[in-house]
């Protein structure tokens, strides 16, 4: 009888399962690194401006100008938002139905709710000096983030995730009570850092 008439026993036939479905696991769960190191590469340049701007107690450490902050922090921000959509890209491209509708709209999620937080904090941030001005456009864009990935953890059951959307809110919450300094600081050491951690953790859970 030739090897591949042959009939398996319960044991190898197990471990055949075992190995398809690493294998098949493998193929189809995205490399979550790239989508962490973005977003942290993200907020620690880009809040590391604003706390450079800003400084602890109010008196720049640099002389970086809002609108350049800004405009760095928005910017890199849409990298990652083009970077996490790509990974979502990865993840729904070879599967079909419920799995890659439920990427979509979440994928959608984002887009609208950084739209609506743009929304209030053009409209209310007129009426705001700037460092509060600021303080407001960072806190709502990562109450935004907090929240969804704290959705996505709960959605694709990985802890990880949630606990890090969990830790942002914590972040943001305590910062944006101590101020724009401290608010800037937290997000670029701890959002930036746990992010780029985050990412790793979960590389290590993937390729055990």
């Amino acid at each position: 009888m030739d090897d591949d008439e042959r009939v398996l026993s319960p044991e190898e036939t197990l471990r055949l399962i075992e190995k398809q479905g690493s294998a098949a696991a493998d193929r189809f769960t995205p490399d979550p690194v790239p989508h962490y190191l973005a977003w942290g590469v993200a907020w620690l340049v880009g809040f590391g401006a604003f706390f450079l701007h800003h400084g602890l107690s109010g008196t720049p450490y640099l002389p970086i100008p809002i609108g350049v902050a800004m405009a760095l922090l928005l910017g890199m921000m849409t990298l990652a938002m083009l970077v996490s959509a790509l990974t979502m890209w990865q993840l729904g491209s070879p599967v079909h139905g419920m799995s890659q509708a439920r990427g979509m709209m979440y994928g959608f999620a984002w887009t609208f709710g950084f739209l609506s937080a743009a929304a209030i904090a053009i409209r209310v941030g007129a009426q705001l000096p700037e460092a509060e001005r600021s303080l407001l456009w960072a806190s709502l864009s990562m109450t935004v983030v907090a929240v969804l990935y704290m959705a996505g953890g709960a959605i694709w059951h990985v802890r990880p995730m949630f606990v890090f959307g969990a830790g942002l809110a914590v972040l943001n919450a305590i910062g944006t009570t101590a101020g724009p300094g401290w608010h800037a600081l937290l997000m670029s050491v701890g959002a930036g850092g746990g992010s780029i951690a985050a990412g790793l953790v979960l590389r290590r859970r993937t390729h055990r």
